[in-house]
């Protein structure tokens, strides 16, 4: 860990990308959601949590926004954790679909198999992986992981959750066109809602960054020193990452910044840089693949400021 940079360095990167960030022009807030569209479009935080636990950060980095897709990374590791990667493979898959993310057509075009974790479809049916007799007890399961990961109890934005219930009847449709198909294991109606309230978590960018930072500690949370996901699953689920964590840009975002990252279009977004840290960005406007404009642009100055990509010798 002798390679990790200062704490000096690192939040001089975070205070030169937020300063570069807020200049950034362009996107808009998430409209197919109305709760989401009433989020002011000017916010913007920045953090960055190391593997020896030090959090920094830029901006209103303790302001509250809704987890909304990036909560398929985590989720993903509780059920890899619990059927193995292998199984995982065979139920979801793991290939982009090069389609966008909320895709019928690409279920479709694959003989009904989802394809990967952290596209719509993907991450329903991995919803129904998780364990429990009945709803409450798979959301206390669901929890729990995320808990663990964010290393505080999490609470569901009850505004977005009301908004996205009346608004995902394209999601319901998939969760059943899933099941006809049989990849899907457990009742639509039901998954569909925990997927819905998992999507409307409250997080900071602050949580977002020490929920990533165990991913760069090899699952190990920093803070709390607790092993939250397997050490052999860190690999897989970051692999997921960079093939399909920005929705169908994922390749232009590896191109320019060269780590994992999963986005969601709450505005939020984070990044691993395996053994080092993790950073995480917030900030509504989207472009039009759904990813936030100002957060991509923040953590790509860091990332170039610290020479965190990983495909640089």
């Amino acid at each position: 860990m002798d390679n990790i940079p200062s704490k000096e360095q690192i939040q001089t990167a975070l205070d030169n990308a937020y300063a570069f960030a807020k200049t950034v022009q362009g996107g808009k807030n998430a409209s197919y959601i109305p709760a989401l569209a009433q989020v002011p479009s000017d916010l913007l935080a920045i953090a960055a949590v190391t593997v020896n636990g030090d959090v920094l950060t830029a901006g209103s980095a303790d302001r509250p926004f809704a987890i909304e897709s990036i909560s398929k990374a985590f989720n993903l590791a509780y059920v890899m954790d619990l059927i193995g990667m292998k199984q995982l493979r065979t139920k979801i898959g793991a290939d982009p679909t090069g389609e966008p993310f909320n895709s019928v057509m690409a279920i479709e075009l694959h003989g009904g198999k989802p394809l990967n974790p952290l596209v719509n479809a993907g991450a329903m049916a991995t919803v129904s992986l998780v364990n429990g007799a009945d709803a409450d007890e798979i959301w206390a399961n669901m929890m729990n992981n995320f808990n663990s990961f964010a290393n505080t109890a999490l609470t569901v934005n009850q505004e977005i959750y009301k908004s996205e219930s009346a608004t995902n009847q394209h999601n319901r449709g998939i969760a059943w066109l899933l099941d006809s198909y049989g990849y899907f294991y457990n009742t639509p109606p039901m998954i569909v809602d925990l997927y819905t309230r998992m999507c409307s978590l409250n997080i900071t960018t602050a949580q977002l960054a020490l929920m990533g930072s165990c991913y760069a500690n090899g699952g190990v949370n920093p803070v709390s020193k607790k092993r939250v996901v397997k050490e052999e699953n860190v690999p897989p689920i970051l692999a997921e990452m960079c093939m399909s964590g920005l929705y169908d840009s994922t390749g232009d975002w590896m191109y320019k910044a060269g780590l994992p990252a999963k986005s969601g279009v709450g505005g939020g977004l984070v990044a691993v840089s395996p053994g080092k840290m993790a950073l995480a960005a917030f900030s509504p406007p989207l472009d039009p693949a759904g990813n936030t404009v100002r957060g991509q642009a923040a953590l790509q100055s860091i990332i170039k400021e610290l020479n965190l990509n990983l495909f640089r010798s």
